[in-house]
Order: C-alpha cells, then sequence, then structure tokens
C-alpha cells in the first residue's frame, strides 16, 4: 500500500474517532462515524485479496446500514423533542433504533454476522484495528445514551452474545476468528453492566483492548494465522510464547491476572443490584471461551507439532518484536497484582 495513502488512512481514522468521542451533537457523531468506515476500508483491501475485497464489502454494508438507522433515529428524537444532544435521547423509538445501530456497529448479538468474516479476511493489523479502535465510538455513544437505553433488551444481546461468543468460538481454527468470537463474548460483558454502572463499561473495554492488542502483536510478530502454526512457535521464541500464554489466560479473567478485574467487578454490580441470575448466567457462560483460551494457550506452550503438517519451520521470527507488545503484555498480565 502507498505510504501516502496509509498515513492519510490512519490519520482520518484517528480524526473520525476523536470526532465521535468529543461530539454533543447527533450530526456530528455520525460524521466521525462516516470518516471512520471509509478510512478502514482501503486498509482492510489492501492486500488485493478476493476474501479482502469481500471483507471490506460486507464491512461497508453493514456499516452503512448502522449508520443510516443511527441518523434515523436521531431524526425522530429531534422531530419529537426538538433535542439534537446525544444525552437527551427521549423518543422511545428513538432509543430502540439507537440501541439496534450502535448494536450492528459493535457486533452485538444478534447483529455479530459481518464481524468474524471481516476479520478473516483482513490483516493481523487491520484485525488490531477492528477490534479495539473501531470499537471505541459506538461503545462512547452506547456510554452517552445509557440512561435512555431498555435494559431488558440490552441483558438478552449481552447473554446472548457471551453465550455465541463462546459457543462458536469452540470450534475454530483461525486465531483471527477464535479472537473475533472472543470479541463478541467481552461485548457482552461490557453491555450486560451498562445500564447500571457505565463506568465499568469503559473500564472492561480499556482493559479488553490492552489484553487484545498484546495478542494481536504477538501473533503478527510470530506470523500465526492457524491453530496448527499455534503449536510451531515455541521454537521460534519461547519467551514470547510464555507471555502469550499468560495474556490468553488474562483475556480468559483468570486471577490473578488483570483480565479477572471487570470481571470480578462486574459481577459484584450485577450482585448488588439483585441480578444474581444474571450474573450467574454471564460467569458460567464465560467458562465456554475460557475452554479456547486454554486450547490456544495448550497449543502454543505444551503441543509439539506432528511431523506430517505440511508447512515450513521457522527456527527464528524475522519481525523484530514491537516494544507496544511489551508494555501491553506486561499490563495486561501484572495490572491487577
Amino acid at each position: 500500500m502507498n505510504p501516502q495513502a496509509k498515513l492519510i488512512s490512519t490519520t482520518s481514522l484517528l480524526l473520525g474517532t476523536s470526532i465521535t468521542i468529543s461530539s454533543n451533537h447527533w450530526m456530528t457523531a455520525w460524521i466521525g462515524l462516516e470518516i471512520n468506515t471509509l478510512a478502514i476500508l482501503p486498509l482492510i483491501s489492501k492486500t488485493h485479496h478476493p476474501r479482502a475485497i469481500e471483507a471490506s464489502t460486507k464491512y461497508f454494508l453493514t456499516q452503512a446500514t448502522a449508520s443510516t438507522l443511527l441518523l434515523f433515529a436521531s431524526m425522530i428524537n429531534a422531530w419529537f423533542s426538538g433535542q439534537w444532544d446525544i444525552t437527551q435521547l427521549t423518543h422511545p423509538m428513538s432509543c430502540m433504533l439507537s440501541t439496534v445501530a450502535i448494536s450492528i456497529k459493535l457486533g452485538l448479538v444478534p447483529f455479530h454476522f459481518w464481524f468474524p468474516e471481516v476479520l478473516q479476511g483482513s490483516t493481523m493489523t487491520t484485525c488490531l484495528l477492528l477490534a479495539t479502535i473501531m470499537k471505541f465510538p459506538p461503545i462512547t455513544l452506547f456510554y452517552l445514551t445509557s440512561p435512555s437505553l431498555n435494559s431488558t433488551l440490552l441483558t438478552s444481546m449481552a447473554i446472548a452474545s457471551a453465550a455465541l461468543g463462546g459457543w462458536m468460538g469452540l470450534n475454530q481454527t483461525q486465531t483471527r476468528k477464535v479472537l473475533a468470537f472472543s470479541s463478541i463474548a467481552h461485548l457482552g460483558w461490557m453491555t450486560i453492566i451498562l445500564n447500571y454502572d457505565p463506568n465499568l463499561t469503559l473500564i472492561t473495554f480499556y482493559l479488553y483492548t490492552m489484553t487484545t492488542s498484546a495478542i494481536f502483536l504477538i501473533l503478527n510478530t510470530t506470523n500465526t494465522l492457524k491453530l496448527s502454526t499455534v503449536m510451531t512457535t515455541w521454537t521460534k521464541i519461547p519467551p514470547l510464547t510464555t507471555i502469550f500464554m499468560l495474556t490468553l489466560l488474562s483475556l480468559a479473567g483468570l486471577p490473578p491476572l488483570t483480565g479477572f478485574l471487570p470481571k470480578w467487578l462486574i459481577i459484584q454490580e450485577l450482585t448488588k443490584q439483585e441480578l444474581t441470575a444474571t450474573a450467574t448466567a454471564i460467569s458460567l457462560l464465560s467458562l465456554l471461551g475460557l475452554f479456547f483460551y486454554l486450547r490456544l494457550a495448550y497449543c502454543a506452550t505444551i503441543t509439539l507439532p506432528p511431523n506430517f503438517t505440511n508447512y515450513m519451520k521457522q527456527w527464528q521470527t524475522n519481525k523484530p518484536t514491537n516494544p507496544l507488545t511489551t508494555i501491553f503484555t506486561s499490563l495486561s498480565i501484572m495490572l491487577l497484582p
């Protein structure tokens, strides 16, 4: 990809995100989301592979639909209340439509179908952007409108996301798809607490972003796309593979690692709100996720590859380790202790 084009796309991505998260008016938030969508498309389709073109087309169609719905919701609200302020979302129809639009943008169940496919067609770096930075503007809109949203709808979508994210991740062999379903399951955790404590949603998102970034950067360093190639990473950089295992366990939410903190706080808050059944359900569903993280960790550190697989075994990776990898992995493992 042309360096100038790459620079323009990246700058536009940061600009779009900044506009949306700092805006108070529905129109500017919508403009920011549109800039974001248009900026990420060249980064998804830059490999010119049929899968990448398909991924960028799917991404464009779903995001355009979500943006239209969001604009429609804000216009209905302005029509009935005369307010364009994001926090003044009062009309029931607008609340419903904006919840649906933001859920499509995030990839919450039942609007999750595009997300694994788009990630599978993108490069590791683009996947990192799609799973972290691109989720920030919609999460911010959820945060701003949280008092107006329907808690029953959000809770049912959150439980469904945690269930489906865990369930669908079990039989995946591609690392990008595993991380896509992991993202859907984590979005379930973020959404379930949105009505009761929106600050917890943001904390969960920040910690999830940090841990997922660490995992994507490690996979990018070792050039790993499939579970069968995860098995050969031990011979490339053993220390990095050990850190990879700990970061995966942190993402699964095992104490005393950083990933345990948001889950602990969310369960505590749900129990305070007398939603013990909901807390129990989402805790049990996180065990599905734990299984596939453990499988990834097992493949990376404990399994030696069989001899008849047909790929070249590298003894040392060609890429230098990104300094960001060190920072993110350290925080992902050590922040809570």
